[in-house]
């Protein structure tokens, strides 16, 4: 934990607003197209500059000034300085899977920690990103969820980290994934977003993928409660180059604990992103322990949410449940949960079952594999497409509910 962090919540406790900290500064991520150009303009630059620096953010991924040969020299540095400002400092690097998944640890401008990964898969690079610095949602098998929350990160802050994952694969920092890896038959993180190999498969020749193909706010923080930092971020990937990064929005999956408005105001926004719902278990009475957010919008009314996103956007959800040994694994809770979802109505879900990863000082550990298994055939038998997710990057810390920044 860094010096910067929140204080540890009480159990059941929730945090929705962020404390208040120092903006950290501007950057040209945070602005829409005109937005740079009056900043530039402000500047005493020419609007135009702005352009030809999101080209060399955006499309060539550049961050050193003397690379950006089209600027003036005597004015490269201060534009630099002014628009692009250094947001994430690496702290440290781990990598996983021969090489094919990478943690990087971050400092914020404030001392403030957060982390991301990036996965290469054979037919897709998928990086799972942070909207907070610690998050404020305190579910207690979750390892960021004990950290509480520190801070909001900025539109800025979250873009940098798929930034520098691009910047990562471009250089070829990255080895080429292995067939081996990810072979076990488990879903892929980014599999949320259905349809979405056609998007990473573009690229990817015998080398493998070198572009980020999907997105998922799954890393620290709950981004619904970050709201419009994440749909300004959201804006940035998706807005094609050189004004943002041109990641396709099927390729984006938003993950929630289940903020009921947060996911009926990103239905509106027309935006078609994969919602991810971590539910984790069917029934109020254990999901008020497990997630606490079920103490202001019950099972029900999330699973409501989700289906109205469902047909607002057209996009199947996804259910995500971490499967705790003897705590929310019983079949009659599959069963529970199969019965839920299939009242609202055939081909709008599918689930996720995910292994619990381990966390320090946590009582709980992964269901025994026969009883997972027996778990997944329960909810195919009600008609629900499920399949198990694959736990990258559990050696490092990096894999679902183990990112809290504690290896830096």
């Amino acid at each position: 934990m860094s010096e910067t962090s929140a204080p540890r919540p009480a159990p059941g406790q929730l945090t929705f607003t962020a404390p208040r900290r120092g903006k950290p500064p501007r950057h040209l991520a945070d602005l829409t197209v005109e937005e740079r150009r009056e900043a530039a303009a402000s500047l005493g630059h020419p609007a135009f500059r702005a352009n030809q620096l999101s080209t060399h953010y955006f499309e060539r991924l550049v961050d050193r000034p003397e690379d950006m040969t089209d600027l003036p020299k005597a004015v490269r540095d201060e534009l630099v300085r002014d628009l692009l400002p250094t947001l994430l400092t690496p702290v440290r690097s781990l990598t996983a899977d021969q090489g094919a998944t990478v943690k990087q640890v971050w400092r914020l401008f404030d001392g403030a920690l957060v982390e991301s990964v990036v996965m290469r898969y054979p037919n897709r690079v998928t990086v799972c990103i942070s909207s907070q610095a610690g998050c404020g949602m305190n579910c207690p098998f979750c390892a960021t969820g004990q950290e509480g929350l520190t801070r909001n990160m900025s539109t800025a802050e979250i873009v940098e980290q798929v930034v520098c994952a691009a910047r990562l694969l471009r250089r070829g920092e990255m080895p080429v994934a292995s067939g081996a890896v990810g072979d076990a038959g488990g879903a892929e993180l980014g599999d949320e977003a259905d349809g979405s190999e056609v998007v990473g498969s573009v690229d990817a020749g015998a080398g493998g993928p070198t572009r980020v193909s999907n997105v998922v706010f799954m890393g620290m923080g709950e981004a619904l409660a970050n709201y419009r930092a994440a749909i300004g971020a959201i804006r940035r990937l998706t807005e094609p180059a050189p004004s943002g990064l041109g990641i396709s929005a099927r390729g984006i999956t938003m993950s929630t604990v289940g903020l009921v408005p947060g996911i009926d105001k990103l239905a509106e926004e027309g935006i078609p992103v994969t919602l991810a719902l971590s539910l984790h278990a069917p029934d109020d009475e254990l999901r008020d322990e497990l997630v606490p957010i079920n103490t202001r919008w019950k099972v029900d009314e999330a699973i409501d949410a989700a289906h109205r996103y469902h047909e607002a956007t057209g996009r199947r959800v996804s259910i995500e449940y971490a499967l705790i040994r003897d705590i929310n694994d019983q079949a009659w809770r599959a069963d529970l949960l199969g019965e839920k979802l299939m009242a609202r109505g055939r081909g709008w879900v599918h689930v996720n079952p995910i292994p619990l990863n381990p966390t320090p000082g946590s009582k709980w550990t992964a269901s025994r594999r026969g009883v997972e298994q027996q778990f997944v055939e329960r909810l195919r038998a009600h008609g629900i497409p499920t399949t198990v997710r694959d736990t990258r990057g559990s050696d490092i810390d990096g894999a679902c509910g183990q990112l809290a920044a504690a290896t830096a």
